[in-house]
């Protein structure tokens, strides 16, 4: 499971998509519909806010708008709470620190190496702190402790 902190933007096909349907499970486990993934690390820093659902929420209404600025069509009657685009901006942010967005940037190079080369030139150049995830706020820092490496 990859809960991508990088702004939905910079996501090629491929992880846009995985990114949509592995938030949507990741929602399922915050809502307590599933018994599996329950302590993967990348939850975190949804559990850690004071609203999980409307958190993950939020950051799937991210996603959604990317896809649908794409030309995809990602169904938002998924997402269980809040559903509809103003919520984006009404939740309360998740930092995340320019480590952890390093990092990330860093991992989809290389996905992309393989799968998508032609997106690399899209991805910011090495050594540029690239944008969050409109959810999240950036904050220095070093990679996030939850990150498996």
């Amino acid at each position: 499971m990859r809960l991508w902190s990088l702004h939905p933007f910079l996501l090629d096909r491929a992880a846009l998509i995985a990114g949509w349907r592995e938030t949507l499970l990741a929602q399922k486990v915050l809502a307590g519909g599933t018994k599996g993934y329950t302590r993967h690390p990348q939850l975190t820093r949804f559990r850690a806010h004071p609203e999980p659902l409307d958190a993950i929420g939020a950051y799937l209404v991210g996603l959604r708008e990317e896809a649908t600025a794409r030309g995809y069509r990602f169904d938002a009657t998924r997402i269980l709470q809040p559903g509809d685009p103003s919520a984006l901006h009404a939740t309360a942010p998740i930092p995340v620190t320019t480590g952890q967005l390093e990092f990330e940037l860093a991992h989809l190079r290389r996905k992309c190496e393989g799968r998508s080369p032609e997106w690399l030139e899209r991805l910011p150049a090495d050594g540029e702190v690239p944008a969050a995830h409109p959810l999240l706020t950036t904050v220095p820092g070093d990679v996030e402790a939850w990150e498996v490496r």
